[in-house]
């Protein structure tokens, strides 16, 4: 006897919709968070949206969830931490001087 062709639904849903069982069943499947199972859906106007896959016997949903994009890290990469009259190792010595010769001190006085 072969098997009735039976195929799933396919919803779309935001997880604060879900029903509290649904909500509970899916904390249970990612006990762990949805970082790992995360997808980014990308909609035909040029939105997107980030889900995961949640499946029960009858249904195949993707689950909608809220994700907060740090905009601030690429800014944060391009500031400008020192100041333009910050000299390295060769700088210094091209001066001529050195803080330890400025103090008084040689480099017999200076213990490492």
């Amino acid at each position: 006897m072969t098997k009735p062709n039976r195929t799933k639904k396919h919803i779309v849903a935001s997880l604060h919709n879900l029903s509290a069982e649904l909500q509970d069943a899916l904390k249970e499947k990612y006990p762990y968070g949805f970082t790992d199972a995360m997808m980014r859906v990308d909609k035909p106007n040029g939105d997107f949206f980030y889900a995961v896959p949640f499946d029960t016997e009858e249904i195949a949903y993707l689950v909608k969830v809220d994700v907060k994009i740090d905009d601030h890290a690429a800014e944060e990469d391009e500031k400008d931490y020192y100041d333009d009259d910050l000299k390295g190792a060769d700088d210094l010595q091209d001066d001529g001087g050195s803080s330890a010769g400025e103090a008084g001190e040689t480099d017999d006085d200076i213990t490492i």
